[in-house]
C-alpha cells in the first residue's frame, strides 16, 4: 500500500520521538539495521588499536562491477528504496546573510538528529542526494537518517575557504536550533574535509556538534589546537589505501597520534581502495551509531 506524504511525516514524527529517547540514553544501536546484508557485510582483514583501526577487504570487480547495473553510474535496484524521496526537498536557505542551496531529507523542525554531508571539488548538493551513484550509499544514509526521525542535509559548497566554512557554520546553527539542540553530525569528503577542519575551530559550532566523519580527506596538522579536539568529540576517518589524491598514511598518522592520546577516534581503511572508495563503501549505520553512542 502506498503512503501519502502526510502519512510519511506522521511516521517520521513518531520515529523522532522514539529515537530521541534512544539517543539520549547513548544506546549502541540508536539506528536499527537497514539493508545491512548488502552494506554492512564487509570482510575485516585485520584490526589493531583494540579494534579502533580496521582494514576492510575491497575488490573493485565485486564492489563496483558486481554491485552496479551500470558501473559507477547506477546501482542495482535492490540497494535502494526510493520512498524516502517523499521526504526530500531542494531549497535555498537564508542564514544570517548567507544563502545556501541544500537538499534536505526529513523534517525541517524537531529532527531527532541531523547529518550534514559536504562534497568535494566540483560537487554540488546533487552528489550527496543521488540515490544511484556510489553504490546506493547515499540512498542508504537518507533512509537511515530520515527513516528514523532525523534530517539529512546535502548543501552546495561553492568555495572551500573561510567563506565556505562560514556557510556551514550557519547551517549547523540552523539545524541545531530547528531540532531543539539535538545531535548534529558533520561528514566531509575529499576537499570538503577542509570545511570540516575549519569548523573544528569554531567554538560555537563545536558546542552544537556530536561528532565528525572524514572520508578521503586532507590531514590537518593543527587539529589538536582546535575547539573540537579540546571538547574530545568523536572523530571517524575512512580512507582508501591507494588514494592518489590524499595519502592514507598521512591520515593514519593523525589517527595514531589521537588514539595514543586516548582521544575518541576510529579509522576504516579500505584495502586497495581509491579516492572515492570510502564514499561508496562506508558503513553509515556503524559510523552514526558509534558517534551517537560516544
Amino acid at each position: 500500500m502506498k503512503m501519502s506524504t502526510s502519512h510519511c511525516m506522521i511516521i517520521t514524527a513518531i520515529a523522532a520521538f522514539l529515537l530521541s529517547g534512544t539517543i539520549s540514553s547513548a544506546s549502541a544501536d540508536a539506528l536499527p539495521p537497514y539493508k545491512d546484508e548488502l552494506f554492512s557485510a564487509q570482510t575485516v582483514m585485520q584490526t589493531s588499536d583494540n579494534g579502533a583501526f580496521e582494514t576492510i577487504n575491497y575488490d573493485e570487480m565485486r564492489d563496483i562491477n558486481g554491485r552496479d547495473q551500470v558501473p559507477e553510474q547506477r546501482v542495482q535496484q535492490k540497494y535502494v528504496s526510493l520512498g524516502i524521496r517523499k521526504l526530500q526537498q531542494d531549497e535555498t536557505l537564508s542564514l544570517n546573510g548567507h544563502r545556501l542551496d541544500v537538499t534536505r531529507v526529513g523534517p525541517t523542525d524537531n529532527a531527532a538528529f541531523t547529518v550534514i554531508f559536504i562534497h568535494g571539488r566540483d560537487g554540488t548538493r546533487r552528489l550527496g542526494a543521488n540515490d544511484f551513484t556510489f553504490g546506493g550509499n547515499f540512498n542508504r544514509v537518507k533512509n537511515l537518517v530520515a527513516g528514523n526521525g532525523g534530517t539529512y542535509y546535502s548543501p552546495t559548497v561553492r568555495t572551500f575557504d573561510s567563506d565556505g566554512v562560514a556557510n556551514i557554520v550557519e547551517l549547523i546553527r540552523y539545524a541545531s536550533e530547528k531540532s531543539g539542540g539535538r545531535p548534529v553530525i558533520l561528514s566531509c569528503a575529499s576537499m570538503g574535509s577542509q570545511i570540516c577542519w575549519g569548523v573544528t575551530r569554531d567554538a560555537a559550532s563545536v558546542k552544537r556538534l556530536k561528532g565528525m566523519l572524514i572520508m578521503s580527506g586532507v590531514t590537518d596538522p593543527d587539529f589538536t589546537k582546535s575547539a573540537f579536539y579540546k571538547a574530545k568529540l568523536p572523530m571517524y576517518f575512512a580512507h582508501g589505501s591507494r588514494d592518489p589524491v590524499y595519502a592514507a598514511t598521512d591520515q593514519q598518522g593523525l589517527f595514531e597520534a589521537l588514539y595514543k592520546s586516548k582521544y575518541p577516534t576510529r579509522f576504516t581503511l579500505f584495502d586497495t581502495g581509491n579516492h572515492g572508495t570510502p564514499i561508496r563503501m562506508i558503513d553509515w549505520r556503524k559510523v552514526l551509531n558509534w558517534i551517537l553512542a560516544s
